[in-house]
Protein backbone atom coordinates (compact mmCIF):
# COMPACT_ATOMS: atom_id res chain seq x y z
CA UNK A 1 0.00 0.00 0.00
CA UNK A 2 0.70 3.81 -0.86
CA UNK A 3 1.62 4.97 2.77
CA UNK A 4 -0.99 7.54 3.94
CA UNK A 5 -0.17 10.81 4.96
CA UNK A 6 -1.65 14.45 5.50
CA UNK A 7 -3.21 14.73 9.42
CA UNK A 8 -1.55 11.78 10.16
CA UNK A 9 1.73 12.73 8.83
CA UNK A 10 3.55 13.04 11.69
CA UNK A 11 2.98 10.06 12.95
CA UNK A 12 3.28 7.87 9.96
CA UNK A 13 6.41 9.70 9.34
CA UNK A 14 7.54 9.10 12.68
CA UNK A 15 6.92 5.10 12.90
CA UNK A 16 8.30 5.33 8.81
CA UNK A 17 11.72 6.75 10.45
CA UNK A 18 11.75 4.31 13.53
CA UNK A 19 11.49 1.44 11.60
CA UNK A 20 14.24 2.41 9.49
CA UNK A 21 15.95 3.04 12.34
CA UNK A 22 15.29 -0.28 14.44
CA UNK A 23 15.96 -1.87 11.19
CA UNK A 24 19.25 -0.73 10.98
CA UNK A 25 19.76 -1.98 14.88
CA UNK A 26 18.35 -4.95 14.37
CA UNK A 27 20.40 -5.72 11.58
CA UNK A 28 23.20 -6.70 14.05
CA UNK A 29 21.71 -10.24 14.58
CA UNK A 30 20.53 -10.95 11.63
CA UNK A 31 22.69 -13.54 8.59
CA UNK A 32 24.62 -12.65 6.53
CA UNK A 33 22.15 -13.36 3.11
CA UNK A 34 19.78 -10.76 3.34
CA UNK A 35 16.30 -11.95 0.98
CA UNK A 36 14.04 -10.14 -0.82
CA UNK A 37 10.89 -10.15 -2.81
CA UNK A 38 9.95 -7.66 -5.53
CA UNK A 39 6.63 -7.92 -6.48
CA UNK A 40 6.38 -5.68 -10.57
CA UNK A 41 2.73 -4.81 -9.71
CA UNK A 42 0.55 -1.60 -10.99
CA UNK A 43 -1.04 -0.23 -8.16
CA UNK A 44 -3.83 3.08 -7.95
CA UNK A 45 -1.82 5.61 -7.08
CA UNK A 46 -3.25 9.44 -6.41
CA UNK A 47 -1.37 12.83 -6.10
CA UNK A 48 -2.01 16.41 -7.09
CA UNK A 49 -5.64 15.83 -7.49
CA UNK A 50 -4.97 12.88 -10.27
CA UNK A 51 -5.22 8.96 -9.61
CA UNK A 52 -3.94 7.07 -12.18
CA UNK A 53 -2.20 3.30 -12.53
CA UNK A 54 1.31 2.68 -12.03
CA UNK A 55 3.76 0.39 -12.01
CA UNK A 56 5.39 0.03 -8.50
CA UNK A 57 7.29 -2.55 -6.55
CA UNK A 58 5.40 -4.71 -3.65
CA UNK A 59 2.21 -1.83 -4.36
CA UNK A 60 4.89 0.69 -2.45
CA UNK A 61 5.36 4.49 -3.96
CA UNK A 62 8.71 4.48 -4.10
CA UNK A 63 9.44 1.16 -3.32
CA UNK A 64 10.77 -0.75 -0.50
CA UNK A 65 14.35 0.37 0.86
CA UNK A 66 17.23 -2.52 0.70
CA UNK A 67 18.93 -2.98 3.98
CA UNK A 68 22.50 -4.98 4.01
CA UNK A 69 25.79 -4.62 5.71
CA UNK A 70 29.29 -4.08 4.02
CA UNK A 71 30.18 -7.76 3.33
CA UNK A 72 26.55 -9.25 3.00
CA UNK A 73 24.97 -11.04 0.25
CA UNK A 74 21.87 -10.30 -0.89
CA UNK A 75 19.21 -12.02 -3.40
CA UNK A 76 15.90 -10.23 -5.15
CA UNK A 77 13.75 -12.65 -6.57
CA UNK A 78 12.07 -10.14 -8.90
CA UNK A 79 8.71 -11.17 -10.05
CA UNK A 80 7.28 -9.21 -13.28
CA UNK A 81 2.94 -8.97 -13.26
CA UNK A 82 3.04 -5.59 -15.45
CA UNK A 83 2.57 -5.27 -18.47
CA UNK A 84 6.10 -4.01 -19.85
CA UNK A 85 9.46 -6.15 -19.46
CA UNK A 86 11.10 -4.71 -16.54
CA UNK A 87 14.71 -4.83 -15.48
CA UNK A 88 15.86 -3.58 -11.96
CA UNK A 89 19.53 -1.54 -12.04
CA UNK A 90 21.49 -1.63 -8.20
CA UNK A 91 22.79 1.34 -8.89
CA UNK A 92 26.10 2.10 -7.74
CA UNK A 93 26.71 -1.63 -6.75
CA UNK A 94 30.03 -2.81 -8.24
CA UNK A 95 28.78 -6.20 -9.07
CA UNK A 96 32.37 -7.64 -9.56
CA UNK A 97 32.66 -9.88 -12.12
CA UNK A 98 28.77 -10.44 -12.10
CA UNK A 99 27.27 -7.88 -14.58
CA UNK A 100 24.49 -10.57 -14.89
CA UNK A 101 23.26 -9.02 -11.67
CA UNK A 102 23.67 -5.41 -12.81
CA UNK A 103 20.15 -4.74 -14.56
CA UNK A 104 20.16 -2.63 -17.44
CA UNK A 105 18.36 -4.37 -20.38
CA UNK A 106 19.92 -5.29 -23.61
CA UNK A 107 22.95 -4.34 -21.59
CA UNK A 108 24.03 -7.15 -18.83
CA UNK A 109 20.55 -9.16 -19.59
CA UNK A 110 17.52 -9.06 -21.74
CA UNK A 111 14.35 -7.77 -19.45
CA UNK A 112 12.39 -9.99 -17.34
CA UNK A 113 8.94 -10.50 -19.63
CA UNK A 114 5.25 -10.13 -17.95
CA UNK A 115 4.65 -13.55 -15.73
CA UNK A 116 8.46 -14.23 -14.95
CA UNK A 117 10.50 -13.78 -12.46
CA UNK A 118 14.67 -13.18 -12.48
CA UNK A 119 17.09 -13.22 -8.83
CA UNK A 120 19.42 -10.69 -8.40
CA UNK A 121 22.14 -12.24 -6.58
CA UNK A 122 25.34 -10.68 -5.70
CA UNK A 123 27.62 -9.56 -3.23
CA UNK A 124 28.41 -6.28 -1.37
CA UNK A 125 31.84 -5.92 -1.12
CA UNK A 126 34.23 -3.01 0.12
CA UNK A 127 31.06 -0.46 -0.05
CA UNK A 128 29.48 1.25 2.57
CA UNK A 129 26.94 4.08 2.38
CA UNK A 130 23.81 4.97 0.76
CA UNK A 131 23.07 3.74 -3.05
CA UNK A 132 19.78 3.24 -4.89
CA UNK A 133 17.48 1.10 -7.57
CA UNK A 134 15.48 1.68 -10.32
CA UNK A 135 13.78 0.33 -13.22
CA UNK A 136 16.69 0.29 -16.06
CA UNK A 137 14.38 -0.03 -19.09
CA UNK A 138 11.78 2.38 -20.82
CA UNK A 139 11.12 5.07 -18.35
CA UNK A 140 9.67 2.66 -16.04
CA UNK A 141 12.04 4.17 -13.13
CA UNK A 142 9.41 7.18 -12.82
CA UNK A 143 7.86 5.13 -10.53
CA UNK A 144 9.79 1.62 -10.03
CA UNK A 145 12.95 3.19 -7.73
CA UNK A 146 13.89 2.99 -3.79
CA UNK A 147 16.91 3.31 -1.72
CA UNK A 148 19.89 0.93 -0.77
CA UNK A 149 21.30 1.36 2.78
CA UNK A 150 25.17 -0.55 3.05
CA UNK A 151 25.81 -0.37 7.01
CA UNK A 152 29.41 -0.89 7.45
CA UNK A 153 30.93 -3.89 8.87
CA UNK A 154 30.01 -4.79 12.13
CA UNK A 155 32.44 -2.80 15.09
CA UNK A 156 33.51 -0.17 12.25
CA UNK A 157 31.84 3.19 13.34
CA UNK A 158 31.04 6.03 11.06
CA UNK A 159 34.30 8.52 10.36
CA UNK A 160 31.99 11.40 11.20
CA UNK A 161 29.78 11.63 14.83
CA UNK A 162 27.46 9.27 15.46
CA UNK A 163 23.91 10.26 14.64
CA UNK A 164 20.68 9.80 16.77
CA UNK A 165 18.63 9.07 13.92
CA UNK A 166 18.41 8.65 10.08
CA UNK A 167 16.14 9.07 7.21
CA UNK A 168 15.72 7.89 3.91
CA UNK A 169 14.86 10.78 0.82
CA UNK A 170 14.54 10.07 -2.26
CA UNK A 171 13.75 12.80 -4.52
CA UNK A 172 11.94 12.11 -7.89
CA UNK A 173 9.32 13.34 -10.45
CA UNK A 174 5.83 12.89 -11.49
CA UNK A 175 3.29 13.15 -14.27
CA UNK A 176 -0.12 13.45 -14.12
CA UNK A 177 -0.56 11.13 -17.30
CA UNK A 178 0.58 8.01 -18.12
CA UNK A 179 4.39 8.52 -18.32
CA UNK A 180 4.83 5.53 -21.03
CA UNK A 181 2.25 7.45 -23.14
CA UNK A 182 3.77 10.72 -22.40
CA UNK A 183 6.72 9.52 -23.96
CA UNK A 184 5.99 7.78 -26.55
CA UNK A 185 3.63 10.71 -28.43
CA UNK A 186 6.90 12.50 -28.07
CA UNK A 187 9.07 10.56 -30.19
CA UNK A 188 6.28 10.20 -32.74
CA UNK A 189 7.27 13.47 -33.26
CA UNK A 190 10.68 13.75 -33.13
CA UNK A 191 10.46 16.19 -29.76
CA UNK A 192 10.82 15.78 -25.93
CA UNK A 193 8.25 14.72 -23.99
CA UNK A 194 6.01 16.75 -21.95
CA UNK A 195 7.60 17.78 -18.96
CA UNK A 196 6.67 16.31 -15.21
CA UNK A 197 4.13 18.04 -13.11
CA UNK A 198 5.83 17.92 -9.72
CA UNK A 199 8.55 16.58 -8.00
CA UNK A 200 8.76 14.52 -5.17
CA UNK A 201 10.24 13.88 -2.00
CA UNK A 202 9.67 10.14 -0.77
CA UNK A 203 6.68 9.87 -3.53
CA UNK A 204 5.30 12.98 -2.48
CA UNK A 205 4.96 16.26 -3.70
CA UNK A 206 4.02 18.71 -0.44
CA UNK A 207 1.41 21.23 0.42
CA UNK A 208 2.66 24.00 -1.83
CA UNK A 209 0.77 21.38 -4.27
CA UNK A 210 -2.61 21.41 -4.51
CA UNK A 211 -4.64 18.22 -3.05
CA UNK A 212 -1.19 18.10 -0.56
CA UNK A 213 -2.96 17.56 2.41
CA UNK A 214 -2.54 13.72 2.21
CA UNK A 215 0.65 13.72 0.21
CA UNK A 216 3.65 15.36 2.49
CA UNK A 217 6.47 13.86 4.00
CA UNK A 218 7.49 14.66 7.83
CA UNK A 219 10.07 13.60 10.04
CA UNK A 220 10.31 14.62 13.88
CA UNK A 221 13.39 15.82 15.39
CA UNK A 222 14.65 16.16 19.48
CA UNK A 223 16.35 19.23 19.95
CA UNK A 224 19.92 19.06 20.69
CA UNK A 225 20.02 15.39 18.34
CA UNK A 226 21.59 15.14 15.05
CA UNK A 227 20.63 13.18 12.06
CA UNK A 228 22.29 11.59 8.87
CA UNK A 229 19.71 12.72 5.95
CA UNK A 230 20.23 9.81 3.34
CA UNK A 231 19.56 11.19 -0.21
CA UNK A 232 18.66 10.08 -3.65
CA UNK A 233 18.50 12.00 -6.79
CA UNK A 234 15.82 9.68 -9.06
CA UNK A 235 14.55 12.19 -10.67
CA UNK A 236 14.69 11.35 -14.19
CA UNK A 237 16.22 14.62 -16.10
CA UNK A 238 16.49 17.25 -13.35
CA UNK A 239 19.57 18.17 -11.56
CA UNK A 240 18.45 19.71 -8.34
CA UNK A 241 19.01 22.11 -4.88
CA UNK A 242 18.03 21.25 -1.31
CA UNK A 243 18.06 22.76 1.60
CA UNK A 244 16.40 22.81 5.04
CA UNK A 245 14.43 25.81 6.50
CA UNK A 246 17.10 27.26 9.42
CA UNK A 247 19.36 24.70 9.50
CA UNK A 248 22.73 24.00 7.19
CA UNK A 249 24.12 20.45 6.51
CA UNK A 250 27.54 18.66 7.01
CA UNK A 251 27.77 16.98 3.86
CA UNK A 252 30.06 13.22 4.99
CA UNK A 253 29.13 11.22 1.96
CA UNK A 254 28.52 11.28 -1.76
CA UNK A 255 27.83 7.68 -3.71
CA UNK A 256 28.46 5.57 -1.15
CA UNK A 257 32.05 6.82 -0.66
CA UNK A 258 33.11 9.07 2.53
CA UNK A 259 33.64 12.53 2.02
CA UNK A 260 36.21 15.40 4.21
CA UNK A 261 33.43 17.22 5.86
CA UNK A 262 31.59 20.39 5.20
CA UNK A 263 29.17 22.66 6.03
CA UNK A 264 26.71 23.98 3.39
CA UNK A 265 23.14 26.05 3.65
CA UNK A 266 22.42 23.71 0.08
CA UNK A 267 23.19 20.82 -1.84
CA UNK A 268 23.22 20.11 -5.19
CA UNK A 269 22.26 16.49 -6.31
CA UNK A 270 22.32 15.43 -9.92
CA UNK A 271 20.32 12.28 -11.20
CA UNK A 272 21.77 8.92 -10.30
CA UNK A 273 23.66 10.52 -7.08
CA UNK A 274 23.58 10.05 -3.70
CA UNK A 275 24.69 12.30 -0.48
CA UNK A 276 24.55 11.55 3.23
CA UNK A 277 24.42 14.99 5.44
CA UNK A 278 24.24 15.43 9.04
CA UNK A 279 21.92 18.18 10.27
CA UNK A 280 22.27 18.94 13.95
CA UNK A 281 18.31 19.68 14.91
CA UNK A 282 19.64 22.79 17.20
CA UNK A 283 17.10 25.77 15.84
CA UNK A 284 14.34 27.03 17.75
CA UNK A 285 11.72 24.00 17.54
CA UNK A 286 9.50 24.80 15.29
CA UNK A 287 8.52 22.93 11.86
CA UNK A 288 10.73 23.39 8.60
CA UNK A 289 10.36 23.17 5.07
CA UNK A 290 13.03 20.91 3.66
CA UNK A 291 12.77 21.69 0.01
CA UNK A 292 14.10 20.50 -3.65
CA UNK A 293 13.47 22.70 -7.03
CA UNK A 294 15.63 22.24 -10.22
CA UNK A 295 19.08 23.85 -11.54
CA UNK A 296 18.84 24.61 -14.65
CA UNK A 297 21.60 27.14 -16.07
CA UNK A 298 20.73 27.00 -19.66
CA UNK A 299 17.09 28.57 -21.49
CA UNK A 300 15.45 24.83 -22.02
CA UNK A 301 12.44 24.25 -20.58
CA UNK A 302 12.29 22.44 -17.03
CA UNK A 303 9.81 21.54 -14.60
CA UNK A 304 10.53 24.76 -12.18
CA UNK A 305 8.54 23.95 -9.35
CA UNK A 306 9.46 23.47 -5.74
CA UNK A 307 8.28 20.11 -3.67
CA UNK A 308 8.49 20.57 0.22
CA UNK A 309 8.82 17.80 3.12
CA UNK A 310 8.72 18.76 6.71
CA UNK A 311 10.85 18.79 9.41
CA UNK A 312 9.35 18.83 12.83
CA UNK A 313 10.61 19.28 16.29
CA UNK A 314 9.05 16.94 18.66
CA UNK A 315 5.93 18.72 20.75
CA UNK A 316 5.60 21.61 17.83
CA UNK A 317 1.85 21.37 16.89
CA UNK A 318 0.77 21.07 13.15
CA UNK A 319 -0.74 24.47 13.09
CA UNK A 320 2.50 25.85 13.62
CA UNK A 321 3.35 27.12 9.72
CA UNK A 322 6.95 25.62 8.71
CA UNK A 323 9.44 28.48 7.24
CA UNK A 324 10.77 27.87 3.64
CA UNK A 325 14.64 27.79 2.96
CA UNK A 326 16.80 30.11 1.03
CA UNK A 327 17.30 28.06 -1.90
CA UNK A 328 20.19 28.90 -4.57
CA UNK A 329 18.24 30.64 -7.69
CA UNK A 330 17.89 28.10 -10.48
CA UNK A 331 20.46 29.48 -12.93
CA UNK A 332 23.09 29.72 -10.22
CA UNK A 333 26.06 28.50 -11.94
CA UNK A 334 28.78 29.73 -9.41
CA UNK A 335 27.18 27.94 -6.80
CA UNK A 336 26.70 24.33 -8.73
CA UNK A 337 30.65 24.82 -9.59
CA UNK A 338 31.74 26.29 -5.81
CA UNK A 339 29.49 23.01 -4.28
CA UNK A 340 31.37 20.57 -6.60
CA UNK A 341 34.87 22.13 -5.76
CA UNK A 342 34.59 21.09 -1.95
CA UNK A 343 33.63 17.39 -2.62
CA UNK A 344 37.16 15.95 -1.70
CA UNK A 345 37.36 12.16 -0.40
CA UNK A 346 38.25 11.31 2.59
CA UNK A 347 41.79 9.91 2.04
CA UNK A 348 42.44 8.13 5.48
CA UNK A 349 44.20 5.41 6.36
CA UNK A 350 40.89 2.97 6.51
CA UNK A 351 39.52 4.60 3.65
CA UNK A 352 42.30 5.78 0.58
CA UNK A 353 41.59 7.29 -2.68
CA UNK A 354 43.51 5.08 -4.70
CA UNK A 355 43.76 7.46 -7.70
CA UNK A 356 45.62 5.65 -10.67
CA UNK A 357 48.87 8.30 -10.82
CA UNK A 358 49.83 6.52 -14.36
CA UNK A 359 47.25 6.46 -17.22
CA UNK A 360 47.46 3.74 -19.76
CA UNK A 361 44.59 4.56 -21.86
CA UNK A 362 43.14 8.18 -23.01
CA UNK A 363 39.82 8.57 -23.81
CA UNK A 364 37.89 11.83 -24.65
CA UNK A 365 34.62 11.84 -25.65
CA UNK A 366 32.54 14.35 -26.64
CA UNK A 367 28.82 15.14 -26.12
CA UNK A 368 26.29 16.01 -28.57
CA UNK A 369 22.62 16.70 -29.70
CA UNK A 370 21.68 16.41 -32.67
CA UNK A 371 19.16 15.43 -35.49
CA UNK A 372 18.21 11.85 -37.18
CA UNK A 373 16.23 11.41 -39.87
CA UNK A 374 12.53 10.76 -39.27
CA UNK A 375 9.36 11.17 -42.27
CA UNK A 376 6.56 10.71 -39.45
CA UNK A 377 8.14 13.41 -37.52
CA UNK A 378 7.87 17.08 -37.37
CA UNK A 379 10.09 18.59 -39.97
CA UNK A 380 11.25 15.20 -40.91
CA UNK A 381 13.91 14.64 -38.56
CA UNK A 382 13.94 13.74 -34.58
CA UNK A 383 15.77 14.88 -31.60
CA UNK A 384 18.82 12.46 -31.16
CA UNK A 385 22.13 12.76 -28.62
CA UNK A 386 25.29 11.52 -29.15
CA UNK A 387 29.05 10.45 -27.83
CA UNK A 388 31.69 11.40 -30.59
CA UNK A 389 29.51 11.77 -32.99
CA UNK A 390 27.87 8.02 -32.67
CA UNK A 391 23.82 7.50 -31.51
CA UNK A 392 24.12 4.60 -30.07
CA UNK A 393 21.95 1.72 -31.20
CA UNK A 394 20.32 -0.33 -28.52
CA UNK A 395 20.86 -4.05 -29.46
CA UNK A 396 17.72 -6.93 -29.09
CA UNK A 397 20.68 -9.41 -27.09
CA UNK A 398 22.28 -8.38 -24.08
CA UNK A 399 25.36 -7.38 -24.28
CA UNK A 400 27.11 -8.98 -21.64
CA UNK A 401 25.60 -12.32 -23.25
CA UNK A 402 27.38 -11.62 -26.60
CA UNK A 403 30.44 -10.72 -25.15
CA UNK A 404 30.38 -14.16 -22.72
CA UNK A 405 29.12 -16.48 -25.34
CA UNK A 406 31.42 -14.91 -28.11
CA UNK A 407 28.10 -14.38 -30.07
CA UNK A 408 28.70 -12.81 -33.35
CA UNK A 409 26.96 -9.49 -34.94
CA UNK A 410 25.89 -8.51 -31.69
CA UNK A 411 27.75 -5.08 -30.94
CA UNK A 412 31.67 -3.82 -32.84
CA UNK A 413 34.42 -2.93 -30.68
CA UNK A 414 35.91 -0.07 -32.85
CA UNK A 415 34.32 2.83 -30.48
CA UNK A 416 36.53 5.79 -31.22
CA UNK A 417 38.97 6.89 -28.42
CA UNK A 418 38.39 10.73 -29.93
CA UNK A 419 35.71 12.37 -31.90
CA UNK A 420 36.23 12.31 -35.35
CA UNK A 421 36.89 15.74 -35.94
CA UNK A 422 38.32 18.60 -33.51
CA UNK A 423 36.31 21.50 -33.52
CA UNK A 424 35.74 24.77 -31.37
CA UNK A 425 33.45 22.56 -29.04
CA UNK A 426 31.87 24.87 -26.67
CA UNK A 427 31.76 28.17 -28.98
CA UNK A 428 28.77 29.34 -30.51
CA UNK A 429 25.80 27.02 -31.39
CA UNK A 430 26.03 24.50 -33.72
CA UNK A 431 23.20 24.18 -35.89
CA UNK A 432 23.93 22.87 -39.00
CA UNK A 433 25.15 19.49 -39.92
CA UNK A 434 23.58 17.78 -37.04
CA UNK A 435 22.95 14.32 -38.28
CA UNK A 436 25.00 11.64 -36.70
CA UNK A 437 26.17 7.96 -37.21
CA UNK A 438 24.34 4.86 -35.45
CA UNK A 439 25.87 1.91 -34.45
CA UNK A 440 26.00 -0.41 -31.39
CA UNK A 441 29.88 1.04 -30.78
CA UNK A 442 32.11 -0.24 -27.42
CA UNK A 443 34.89 0.68 -26.31
CA UNK A 444 37.23 -2.40 -25.56
CA UNK A 445 39.46 -2.08 -22.13
CA UNK A 446 41.98 -4.28 -20.94
CA UNK A 447 41.54 -5.62 -17.65
CA UNK A 448 43.37 -3.80 -14.85
CA UNK A 449 44.68 -1.05 -17.12
CA UNK A 450 43.98 2.79 -15.82
CA UNK A 451 42.13 4.86 -17.78
CA UNK A 452 41.49 8.53 -18.31
CA UNK A 453 38.04 9.58 -19.82
CA UNK A 454 37.31 13.01 -20.26
CA UNK A 455 33.41 14.26 -20.84
CA UNK A 456 33.67 17.31 -23.04
CA UNK A 457 29.79 19.09 -23.48
CA UNK A 458 29.21 20.49 -26.54
CA UNK A 459 27.54 23.46 -28.27
CA UNK A 460 25.63 21.53 -30.81
CA UNK A 461 22.37 22.68 -30.68
CA UNK A 462 22.99 23.80 -26.58
CA UNK A 463 25.16 23.13 -23.89
CA UNK A 464 24.05 21.41 -21.09
CA UNK A 465 24.88 19.73 -17.89
CA UNK A 466 25.11 15.94 -18.08
CA UNK A 467 25.08 13.44 -15.40
CA UNK A 468 27.49 10.78 -16.54
CA UNK A 469 26.93 7.46 -14.97
CA UNK A 470 29.63 4.44 -15.38
CA UNK A 471 27.91 0.94 -14.35
CA UNK A 472 30.60 -1.66 -12.17
CA UNK A 473 32.95 1.21 -11.50
CA UNK A 474 33.52 4.31 -8.96
CA UNK A 475 35.71 6.62 -10.25
CA UNK A 476 37.77 9.57 -9.69
CA UNK A 477 36.78 13.16 -10.49
CA UNK A 478 40.27 14.39 -11.02
CA UNK A 479 39.39 17.70 -12.81
CA UNK A 480 36.98 19.74 -14.39
CA UNK A 481 36.31 23.06 -15.98
CA UNK A 482 34.17 25.30 -18.43
CA UNK A 483 34.65 25.91 -22.05
CA UNK A 484 37.32 23.88 -23.95
CA UNK A 485 39.43 20.55 -22.11
CA UNK A 486 43.39 21.97 -22.94
CA UNK A 487 45.21 18.73 -22.89
CA UNK A 488 48.72 21.10 -22.62
CA UNK A 489 47.39 22.71 -19.63
CA UNK A 490 44.45 21.20 -17.22
CA UNK A 491 45.85 18.02 -16.74
CA UNK A 492 48.80 20.16 -14.34
CA UNK A 493 45.67 21.19 -12.16
CA UNK A 494 44.04 17.83 -11.31
CA UNK A 495 44.07 16.71 -8.16
CA UNK A 496 45.43 13.44 -7.64
CA UNK A 497 45.60 13.11 -4.09
CA UNK A 498 41.76 13.79 -2.55
CA UNK A 499 39.52 13.91 -5.54
CA UNK A 500 35.89 12.69 -5.05
CA UNK A 501 35.31 9.26 -6.05
CA UNK A 502 31.54 8.57 -7.17
CA UNK A 503 29.83 6.73 -9.76
CA UNK A 504 27.83 9.15 -11.24
CA UNK A 505 29.63 12.49 -12.30
CA UNK A 506 28.05 16.13 -13.13
CA UNK A 507 29.66 17.33 -16.50
CA UNK A 508 29.18 20.99 -16.25
CA UNK A 509 27.30 22.72 -18.84
CA UNK A 510 29.51 23.93 -21.67
CA UNK A 511 32.87 22.28 -20.00
CA UNK A 512 34.64 19.14 -19.23
CA UNK A 513 35.26 16.61 -16.23
CA UNK A 514 38.18 14.04 -16.69
CA UNK A 515 37.68 11.25 -14.67
CA UNK A 516 40.18 7.96 -13.87
CA UNK A 517 39.23 4.24 -12.81
CA UNK A 518 41.46 1.14 -12.55
CA UNK A 519 39.55 -1.64 -15.06
CA UNK A 520 39.65 -4.25 -12.93
CA UNK A 521 35.85 -5.61 -12.79
CA UNK A 522 35.17 -7.89 -16.16
CA UNK A 523 31.86 -7.20 -17.91
CA UNK A 524 30.27 -5.20 -19.96
CA UNK A 525 29.61 -1.76 -18.65
CA UNK A 526 26.92 0.41 -19.54
CA UNK A 527 28.35 4.19 -19.90
CA UNK A 528 25.24 6.69 -20.56
CA UNK A 529 24.10 10.05 -19.48
CA UNK A 530 21.48 9.57 -16.44
CA UNK A 531 18.98 12.40 -17.95
CA UNK A 532 16.43 9.93 -19.04
CA UNK A 533 15.56 12.11 -21.91
CA UNK A 534 19.16 11.84 -23.33
CA UNK A 535 19.69 8.52 -22.53
CA UNK A 536 16.55 7.53 -24.82
CA UNK A 537 17.99 9.80 -27.46
CA UNK A 538 21.42 7.52 -27.96
CA UNK A 539 23.22 9.37 -25.41
CA UNK A 540 25.37 5.97 -24.06
CA UNK A 541 28.27 3.70 -24.93
CA UNK A 542 29.44 0.68 -23.27
CA UNK A 543 32.99 -0.72 -22.09
CA UNK A 544 34.12 -4.20 -22.60
CA UNK A 545 36.57 -5.16 -20.21
CA UNK A 546 38.66 -8.12 -21.05
CA UNK A 547 38.73 -11.12 -18.72
CA UNK A 548 42.33 -11.17 -16.62
CA UNK A 549 44.77 -13.95 -16.17
CA UNK A 550 44.00 -15.39 -12.40
CA UNK A 551 40.98 -17.64 -11.57
CA UNK A 552 38.95 -15.02 -10.10
CA UNK A 553 39.39 -12.58 -12.18
CA UNK A 554 36.77 -13.52 -15.28
CA UNK A 555 33.15 -12.96 -15.67
CA UNK A 556 31.48 -15.65 -13.78
CA UNK A 557 28.61 -17.89 -15.97
CA UNK A 558 25.46 -16.64 -15.83
CA UNK A 559 22.87 -17.72 -13.62
CA UNK A 560 20.41 -20.50 -15.22
CA UNK A 561 17.25 -17.94 -14.78
CA UNK A 562 18.89 -15.44 -16.76
CA UNK A 563 16.00 -14.25 -19.15
CA UNK A 564 16.16 -14.75 -22.76
CA UNK A 565 15.29 -12.18 -25.28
Amino acid sequence: MVSRGGSSFISGGLCLFLFGFVSLVSLHAQAATKKYHFDVQVTNVSRLCHAKPIVTVNGRFPGPTIYAREGDRVVINVSNHAQYNMSIHWHGLKQYANGWADGPAYITQCPIQTGSSYVYDFNVTGQRGTLWWHAHILWLRATVYGAIVILPQQGTPYPFPKPDGEQVLVFGEWWHGDVEDIVKQGNAMGLPPNMSDAHTINGKPGPLFPCSEKHTFAMEVEQGKKYLLRIANAALNDELFFAVSGHNMTVVEIDAVYTKPFTTAAILIAPGQTTNVLVYANSAPGRYFMAVRPFQDVPIPVDNKTATAILQYKGIPNTVLPSLPQLPLPNDTAFALNYNEKLRSLNTRNFPANVPLKVDRNLFVTIGLGKSVCPTCVNGTRLSASLNNITFVMPQTGLLQAHYSKIKGVFTSDFPDKPPKAFNYTGAPLTANLFTSHGTRLSKIAFNSTVELVIQDTNLLSVESHPFHLHGYNFFVVGTGTGNFDPAKDPAKYNLVDPPERNTVGVPTGGWSAIRFRADNPGVWFFHCHLELHTGWGLKTAFVVEDGPGKNQAVRPPPKDLPSC
